[in-house]
């Protein structure tokens, strides 16, 4: 199979869950962060389903000696907790606070034309332009490369 084949599959099951869990409704995932008021709790489980699955695979895939698709497992560069994962992690919070979408579920959603979602989904690509905008000068000026740069051979 095919990388993309593959990519679209993992975007369709993905997409299939958060519509089977009702994760693509704004109201769920708001239930879910008031917790001083009528809390949610469903989205907990299916984090923790994710959760689960993703424990129970990690293991065995890294038995491999590569991926299916890829020469070799990434490598990150970044390994503890910095000012930028920390102001990225409280941006991203606050708009799915203000907003109830996260990601996954605003693309699954976007279909439907509804007119947050028409605003939501291209500030969502703006802020991720923005950020690896901002990351590559700051690696430049470190002479590191980004995350997403791959290294010369």
């Amino acid at each position: 199979m095919c990388p993309n084949i593959s990519a679209f599959l993992s975007g369709l099951i993905f997409a299939l869950g958060l519509g089977l869990s009702g994760m693509t409704d704004p109201a769920n995932v708001l239930g879910f962060l008031d917790i001083a008021g009528g809390w949610d709790f469903r989205l907990a489980f299916v984090m923790g389903g994710a959760i689960a699955v993703h424990a129970a695979l990690r293991p065995l895939i890294y038995k491999r000696e590569r991926p299916l698709f890829a020469p070799k497992f990434p490598a990150f560069s970044v390994s503890g907790v910095d000012r930028g994962l920390l102001v990225g992690a409280g941006l991203f919070g606050v708009g799915w606070g203000l907003g109830g979408y996260c990601p996954g579920p605003a693309l699954t959603s976007f279909a439907t034309g509804a007119t947050q979602l028409l605003v939501f989904v291209p500030a969502m690509f703006a802020g991720m332009y923005l950020a690896q905008v901002l990351q590559a000068r700051r690696s430049a000026s470190a002479g590191t490369p980004s995350l997403g740069a791959t290294p010369a051979p």
